[in-house]
């Protein structure tokens, strides 16, 4: 089932959404979510731009994507009426909160007509309840004033879909009481509000009978439900227990990649030290700071950010130091589309800074995939010592799905090594440091923290001679950094997983090629395709730089090459530079994620064309 809550912005639809997909998760369904809410604080109550909407794909087997078209949508006014029903699937459920279909708010969302009685939703199954009325009489003898016991309406609708689909309740009461602990009178309004809202499901006889979606087989072990953003930070966490070394974050508060400053600011247990810089700059100045000073340094940001930390990221490049830059990608440019997604900023981490500074790019899949990510983000950084970037975006940061958690003792060991003697004998035959002396294989440099007795040794943007890190301005020598700096990262290819190839891997006549985000919509796309007939193979990128070493043989080997990408097609562009294939972009640049049913579609036509 599909089911899709909205309503206006201070209606609480994503507090409904949550919990509606908390309690699914306890009863274990497997489980994807979409959130989409408007850039501004509050936009005029009742009009389409202030509508906030929140989607959960819940089932009884494996699902990768929050769903094409809602079954079912609770609608808590006109405009979320309006604004949501070219969303729904045809016949599906439409639940109103009839309390809000007066003149006023109709024309507010842009109706001239009441579309109860104009046959608009005459494709539908409409169950009209007057949600606002009930939630008011259930709470008024709480001696709640009327606009406060408003408020609480969303538990209302809460309660009364947890009645329609089985939901635990007892899980829902505990977190009301836990959340408002501090105002125990929202809290008891809130509790009463949802369980009439159950009840009314039970008694109103409007509906047949409730539903079940049973718990899916999932492989035996500790679940969570987890958000990309809060994976990112715990496998950040992750990776500074693995490396032993602190983590240091320095970010700037920015939509949607704050939430990686709010989950790793409560972790000071774990040695996490955060900066809320002034600015984007700040930001990662301290994360270089604390990576010369031995730290995991790391910056967060989204879109917009990027682009003011690139003068720094350069600086990190000259220093080859570990860095990490995290991206979780919006819609842009500029201000753009705050809340909404984007995979646009792929070329920016490919040349977004002055001169020759190439670094790793890697992209996580999904939502519990953020924290692998992050685990081999920092692998990549300190081993070869290199600032990595790491590309999210809104969807994976806010989307949420189950995720098992994995055992400590089969995560990577990622210790580092620090110099701490001499490594260079000088022309005086004294023995001194040279800090650009580096490693045969992996031609990383050494890390010396400062401080260690007989180890001092120059930093800063200036070019180094290799070896000594003497300021250095002759021609030959820059060639030759600039060389080693590449060939650093290049290396990296033959230490990372080779790309795996899905479906018709032998005799496909079109291969999908995915990254990012559109992971789970283009396995929901592949997998229509088979099943109706078509021989189609896919392929998923999470290291975009280097690309994995057997890349070049996989694209050349099928006819058809397609590229679906929430842009205008800037990882085909690398893959047709790169490999000289005919890589043919699928974009989407609306805010929103790519449909199974959008991309299924492409690959028809595509193969269409061929023939």
């Amino acid at each position: 089932m599909i089911i899709r809550f909205a309503g206006d912005s201070g209606d609480g639809m994503q507090l409904t959404g949550d919990r509606f997909t908390a309690t699914s998760a306890l009863y274990g369904n497997d489980l994807a979510t979409l959130p989409d809410f408007p850039a501004e604080i509050r936009a005029p109550a009742g009009t389409i731009a202030g509508v906030s909407a929140f989607q959960v794909h819940i089932s009884d087997h494996d699902i990768t994507t929050p769903g094409d078209a809602p079954n079912v949508l609770v609608a808590m006014n006109p405009a979320a009426l309006r604004s949501q029903l070219v969303r729904l699937a045809p016949g599906a459920t439409i639940i109103l909160n009839a309390d809000a279909f007066d003149d006023r708010s109709l024309s507010k969302a842009g109706y001239t007509e009441d579309p109860r009685a104009d046959g608009s939703l005459d494709g539908y199954t409409v169950y009209e309840v007057p949600m606002t009325s009930l939630t008011k009489g259930a709470v008024t003898p709480l001696g709640v004033k009327p606009r406060d016991a408003e408020r609480s309406k969303n538990f209302f609708a809460l309660g009364l879909v947890s009645w329609m689909y089985t939901r635990p309740v007892d899980a829902t009461i505990e977190w009301i009481q836990r959340r408002f602990v501090a105002r125990p009178e929202v809290a008891e309004a809130n509790t009463v509000a949802f369980k009439a809202g159950h009840a009314f499901g039970e008694t109103a006889e409007l509906f047949d009978h409730p539903f079940e979606v049973k718990p899916a087989t999932l492989p035996a072990g500790t679940y969570t439900n987890i958000n990309g953003n809060t994976a990112l930070a715990w496998g950040l966490i992750a990776a500074s227990q693995l490396s032993g070394l602190p983590l240091f974050l320095g970010s700037y508060p920015i939509t949607p990649a704050s939430d990686i400053l709010h989950e790793l600011s409560k972790h000071k247990n774990f040695g996490v030290r955060t900066l809320q810089a002034e600015d984007e700059i700040a930001g990662i100045g301290a994360a270089v700071g604390a990576a010369y000073g031995g730290h995991l340094g790391v910056t967060t940001t989204s879109g917009p950010g990027m682009a003011l930390k690139a003068e720094t990221m350069g600086l990190a490049v000259n220093l080859e130091l570990p860095l990490l830059v995290i991206d979780i990608q919006r819609g842009g440019p500029s201000t753009g589309l705050p809340t909404k997604t984007e995979q646009a900023d792929l070329l920016m981490a490919f040349y977004g800074r002055h001169g020759e500074a190439p670094l790793p790019i890697l992209a996580p899949r999904s939502p519990s995939h953020c924290f692998e990510v992050a685990i081999e983000a920092a692998r990549i950084a300190l081993e070869w010592r290199t600032p990595v970037v790491l590309l999210s975006d809104g969807y994976l940061a806010n989307g949420t799905e189950p995720w098992r958690l994995p055992d400590v003792d089969e995560l990577p060991d990622l210790s580092v090594t620090f110099a701490t003697e001499p490594n260079h004998v000088g022309d005086d035959g004294e023995p001194t440091f040279w800090p650009y002396l580096r490693d045969p294989e992996t031609l990383a440099r050494a890390w010396a923290l400062p401080g260690t007795p007989g180890l001092m040794h120059r930093i800063g943007g200036l070019e180094k001679e290799d070896g000594s890190g003497n300021i250095s301005y002759d021609p030959a020598n820059h060639e030759r950094m600039v060389q080693l700096r590449a060939e650093k990262v290049a290396r990296i290819a033959d230490h990372i997983p080779p790309v795996e190839v899905h479906g018709d891997v032998d005799d496909a006549d079109l291969l999908v090629v995915g990254w990012g985000s559109t992971w789970g919509a283009v396995d929901g796309a592949v997998s229509r395709a088979r099943q109706a007939g078509h021989k189609v193979a896919r392929a998923h990128l999470v290291h975009l730089n280097p690309f994995p070493p057997n890349l070049g043989e996989v694209v050349r080997r099928y006819p058809r090459v397609i590229v679906p990408e929430m842009n205008l097609g800037q990882l085909a562009h690398q893959l047709r530079a790169e490999f000289l294939v005919d890589a043919r972009p699928v974009t989407k640049v609306r805010g929103v994620p790519f449909t199974a049913a959008e991309l299924e579609q492409q690959i028809i036509d595509h193969l269409k064309d061929q023939a």
